[in-house]
């Protein structure tokens, strides 16, 4: 029988509901087979300059937990402010909950929110904690996540989040200020040309020159971001824009072809035919990790057999994938005895990397995953990284939905923790933008308010947007928040064992004149915002410390010291293939 890997991606085209009468449930998410769903007659719709051909999907996000009458505040033919017809855009959207940070070119649309009874805005502390926060959203509910942020430097936070979204196929919209129209150009104060900052990575944006324009852009923006291959729309309002008068004209909502979320099917697949599944880092949960059929991760830090079966396959469906350089290694040396079946929503997809072709391995996959078993070693009283994570894994029954930070600990999380539904995983995977755990996580808890959301961190990462811990205190959100502290950008140190000789070049974290204390101290930052926290050092202590940090209501922040010599292992350097792969060793010997 061939080995076929098929590497599902969290994010393809969920499907977008009309507003009900309840948030969208817990993780339903995401990908793999492609198949229609029909709707009813497409309305008419009119698209600019889009980077990707809409071809499906509708535009509305989460709605109230009641029915109201449909906006109250204003009379049909009344005429209102700019601001107040895009605030009612977003509620005819279903938009519950949005992530805007005022300023100066946004306050009209902040004021214009006071005056709605249907939209929460969680405020954030940093723009880019508000992006990252819709994303966390987006990602953990599969509706649109929505953030607003003032002109100039408050549009240029939004950048990484946006260039975020793009790469790992997040729906979210992003609502910008800008300086009024006829001062455009003048290098007014904050102005920033945001719509040409971010052409390249959003799937469109739009700069809004007619009050009248703005019920279309809003319906277009939700559909664009949530259909085909979803990702970010950004629309850049001028002040003088929402300042002008109109009566609005509301068109029929749209109603197009969608396509459906594929979990299921893809579990039904791997049923009928018995092929393993190994994932890419976005696609953990499509397919249940703890199946027998689960090879679990695939690429540089994939498991030995994942990446045993990919390279021995003779034949490769991929579903839902982008053959990342951090999947493939080696491009010519990847699956290079296998003829390739591409499935993607993404027409651009096929062939970019990997050009695709239009058995009898079960036994060698069983003997590569007992010879070769995700695991790692104790030092004495010393803390395992792997072990936090393993016994945060334990204790939730694997049904938390983790976010993370970028490096080491977030390849120990997708090893480790074993997933069992679609966006319970919430990770920035193709930009690698560190600082993402915290405020995602915020997302998901304002999205799955029922839900166990724990930050699996590192201290690196953490302190980006530490600031949001203020957000997560004022909301009383029940992120637990998991920091593998190692003092160490921990990745390139890693790197730095390994290939430079251990030299170390600037990645210590710590104060190197007292090497000694832990610093800075995590602690003083949660309390500095009325959060429980706690520190373990000792591994026999670890279970009590992990139990304590899920069972205090609210938020909890606990501070999990660990070795800086700890190495993310199974490892294919980059560049390297298969053969290449590194399954021993750690920081402290030399290589």
């Amino acid at each position: 029988m061939a080995a076929v890997a098929a590497a599902p991606s969290t994010s393809i085209a969920p499907i977008y509901r009309p507003p009900s009468s309840s948030k969208a449930p817990f993780p339903i998410s995401t990908l793999s087979l492609p198949l229609s769903l029909n709707h009813k007659k497409p309305s008419s719709l009119h698209i600019s300059n889009s980077l990707s051909k809409p071809t499906s999907s509708t535009a509305t996000t989460s709605s109230p937990t009641t029915e109201k009458p449909p906006f109250p505040r204003f009379a049909p033919d009344e005429p209102r402010k700019g601001a107040d017809i895009l605030v009612e855009a977003l509620e005819r959207e279903g938009v519950t909950d949005v992530f805007a940070y005022p300023g100066g070119a946004s306050l009209e649309i902040h004021q214009a929110l006071t005056r709605s009874n249907k939209i929460r805005n969680v405020l954030p502390r940093h723009e880019q904690g508000g992006v990252f926060a819709a994303e966390g959203y987006a990602r953990a509910s599969g509706l649109p996540g929505v953030c607003i942020a003032t002109s100039g430097p408050g549009a240029t936070n939004l950048v990484s989040g946006l260039a975020d979204a793009l790469l790992d196929s997040v729906p979210i919209v992003a609502i910008t200020g800008q300086v009024p129209r006829r001062m455009i150009g003048t290098d007014a104060f904050q102005e920033t040309p945001i719509v040409e900052v971010t052409r390249s990575i959003t799937k469109h944006n739009y700069l809004v020159l007619d009050v009248d324009d703005i019920p279309r852009i809003v319906r277009e923006a939700f559909f664009l971001a949530t259909s085909s291959r979803p990702g970010p729309v950004l629309i850049d309002v001028p002040k003088d824009v929402q300042q002008q008068v109109a009566v609005p004209n509301w068109d029929v909502p749209m109603k197009l072809p969608g396509c459906l979320n594929s979990s299921e099917e893809l579990k039904r697949f791997v049923e009928l035919t018995g092929i393993p599944v190994a994932s890419t880092l976005m696609g953990l949960g499509a397919f249940p990790v703890g199946d027998e059929l689960s090879l679990q991760m695939l690429g540089m830090h994939g498991t030995v057999y994942a990446n045993y079966a990919v390279d021995k396959s003779d034949m490769l469906l991929a579903f839902g994938v982008r053959f990342d350089d951090r999947v493939t290694g080696k491009l010519e040396a990847f699956a290079s005895r296998a003829k390739i079946v591409h499935v993607d929503i993404d027409p651009a997809e096929i062939g970019k990397n990997k050009q695709p072709h239009v058995s009898g391995m079960e036994r060698e996959l069983n003997e590569q995953k007992v010879k070769y078993p995700l695991s790692f070693k104790t030092f004495g009283e010393a803390i395992p990284p792997q072990y936090a994570i393993q016994v945060l894994d334990e204790l939730t029954d694997g049904n938390a939905i983790i976010s993370t930070g970028v490096g080491q600990h977030q390849m120990w999380a997708a090893q480790f923790y074993k997933y069992k539904r679609p966006r319970q995983w919430l990770t920035s995977g193709g930009l690698g933008a560190m600082g993402f755990g915290l405020p995602a996580a915020i997302g998901a808890a304002v999205a799955n308010p029922d839900a166990i959301v724990v930050d699996i961190d590192g201290d690196g990462s953490f302190i980006m947007n530490v600031q949001e811990l203020a957000t997560i205190r004022v909301e009383n959100l029940p992120v637990k928040i998991m920091l593998l502290n190692n003092q160490h950008l921990g990745m390139v140190v890693q790197w730095e064992d390994r290939f430079y000789k251990a030299n170390r070049a600037h990645t210590y974290l710590g104060n190197p004149s007292n090497e000694s204390v832990i610093f800075p101290n995590m602690l003083k930052f949660a309390e500095a915002c009325g959060i429980p926290a706690a520190r373990v050092t000792r591994k026999d202590d670890l279970r009590a410390a992990i139990q304590k940090m899920l069972d205090t209501p609210g938020p909890y922040l606990l501070d999990v010291i660990v070795p800086h010599q700890e190495h993310v292992l199974p490892m294919i350097p980059s560049g390297g293939a298969f053969k290449d792969v590194i399954t021993e060793g750690d920081g402290r010997r030399k290589y």
